[in-house]
């Protein structure tokens, strides 16, 4: 993850939810009351995004310290403490809310990519995502595939050639749009082309295409097809294949499954601030014993 990139991103999506003031914080507190936060898991899941918990407290109020008790990439249980916050009240509740959106979408990509990676249960074969991610998340949620165990695919239209059907059909042929890819993008940029029916395996084993993409194919008919394809060439499967699927995918032979809904269907995981009191008494900020679950 582009640590300058995601900075930029977590002050505007502060912007976003504060923009001039936190209304409620600012009438209850000033600086002066101090207190301790923990981010607790309310189910379990691999974790993804802690590292945003100290971007936002580093714009917001240096003065809030944080401390980490886990990792990105990590099998957490139900009711673990994940990391810890102390610090002014008013400033540890104002960016409660942008951390826990991107804490709780990060981390159920990262849970249902390392799902999916069980599922699976290949040494050869990887799951990747897609481009079917949330406007303006992309790193983010690419960056969770990555800690459930999973590989990105191309991360725009920028770092990587897709020849899909609608391509092609302007192109005229698989042959002439490999071609004219190439002869534009030079050596140093991976084609990929998209393949549904077997004249267009072949042409793209003819143009040397970098990698084939099986689409919306059967798991027998790429088991016959992907004897053709030279051990050079890096293969795909992908559309429409559910987690039931991936281990007779994964035998097919394919060097990836690609996979849209690690990113366009998650379910967020459950997390949640805790505020801990002191025992015995009321806290500096004016807190009851116990724990105010859910701020």
């Amino acid at each position: 993850m582009n640590k300058m990139k995601a900075r930029k991103m977590v002050e505007l999506f502060l912007y976003e939810d504060i923009h001039d003031q936190d209304l409620t914080s600012e009438a209850l507190f000033t600086r002066r009351e101090v207190g301790e936060a923990h981010f607790i898991l309310k189910e379990s899941g691999v974790l993804a995004g802690l590292e945003l918990i100290g971007m936002v407290y580093e714009l917001l109020d240096p003065a809030v310290k944080v401390e980490m008790h886990k990792e990105d990439g990590q099998c957490v249980e139900k009711g673990s403490c994940i990391a810890s916050v102390s610090g002014p009240v008013k400033s540890i509740l104002s960016g409660e809310r942008v951390i826990l959106n991107l804490l709780q979408r990060m981390s159920g990509i990262a849970t249902l990519t390392n799902e999916a990676v069980k599922k699976l249960n290949s040494s050869h074969t990887k799951i990747c995502d897609t481009r079917k991610t949330t406007p303006g998340l992309r790193m983010f949620e690419k960056y969770a595939v990555r800690c459930g165990g999973g590989m990105n695919h191309r991360f725009g239209l920028y770092d990587g050639i897709m020849l899909k059907d609608n391509h092609i059909e302007f192109a005229g042929s698989v042959k002439e749009a490999v071609e004219k890819a190439k002869a534009y993008a030079g050596h140093m940029v991976k084609i990929e082309v998209e393949v549904e029916r077997e004249e267009q395996l072949k042409e793209a084993i003819e143009a040397k295409a970098d990698c084939i993409m099986f689409d919306n194919c059967s798991p027998d008919l790429i088991k016959e097809w992907i004897q053709q394809v030279p051990p050079e060439i890096v293969t795909e499967a992908s559309g429409g294949i559910t987690m039931d699927q991936l281990h007779a995918y994964g035998q097919c032979g394919v060097d990836y499954i690609s996979l849209g809904y690690l990113t366009h269907s998650v379910k967020s995981l459950d997390i949640s601030l805790d505020v801990k009191i002191k025992k015995g008494g009321r806290n500096h900020a004016g807190f009851s014993d116990g724990y105010a679950a859910s701020l």
